[in-house]
């Protein structure tokens, strides 16, 4: 805060110096592993000081909850603008494709969120941060699926729009688990087609 109480004001040059600690974070986060990774390493792939560093960041640890935290708004992002591009009806191939032609199927970016789970696993602040990202992903798909209630049949099983957002992400996780291994992103994504498809496209009740 400043004298008078108003927060300090945000300079360019500091956005763009926290934009440089991120990718350079990510780069050495993907390379090592955040349990492997030092300040000063990232310091170092940045091209700054540790003055630098925290002048943004108070812990690597918060330095890692920023950089999940913008990845993974880009994601929800991608899935929701997607989503919001089709008719009242839901037409499901035809959004399956846009979906997973935008999603972010990165090996590096999944090492990182892999990271992050296992982090997550140990620390109730950082779970709840991972669960309420996972909510908010799987929201926009059970709004978009619910705006086409009569108009598109969901599969029986899945119990609902809700049932069938939770099938979404668990398909998406276990086709990336898969990419972790053996790093063949066009086959994931095509493979990610042919699941949601599936998923999505075998019911004979409606939507609700």
């Amino acid at each position: 805060m400043t004298v008078d109480g108003a927060p300090p004001r945000v300079t360019r040059r500091r956005v763009r110096t926290r934009a440089r600690l991120l990718d350079a974070a990510f780069t050495v986060f993907a390379a090592k592993g955040f349990g492997r990774v030092s300040i000063e390493e990232v310091c170092e792939a940045a091209g700054f000081s540790r003055g630098a560093f925290y002048s943004n960041f108070a812990t690597l640890d918060e330095l890692f909850f920023a950089l999940y935290r913008d990845r993974a708004d880009l994601i929800a992002r991608q899935v929701a603008d997607a989503l919001a591009l089709d008719r009242p009806d839901l037409d499901v191939t035809a959004s399956v494709d846009r979906v997973t032609d935008v999603l972010l199927l990165d090996v590096d970016w999944l090492l990182v969120k892999t990271d992050f789970l296992v982090h997550a696993a140990r620390d109730p602040a950082v779970a709840d941060a991972l669960l309420d990202h996972r909510a908010r992903l799987r929201q926009a798909i059970a709004d978009r699926l619910f705006r086409a209630h009569g108009h598109t049949p969901v599969p029986a099983v899945l119990g609902g729009v809700d049932g069938a957002a939770h099938a979404v992400v668990a398909a998406y996780d276990g086709v990336t688990t898969q990419l972790l291994l053996d790093k063949d992103v066009d086959r994931a994504r095509a493979w990610l087609k042919q699941l949601l498809t599936a998923l999505l496209t075998d019911g004979s009740t409606p939507f609700g």
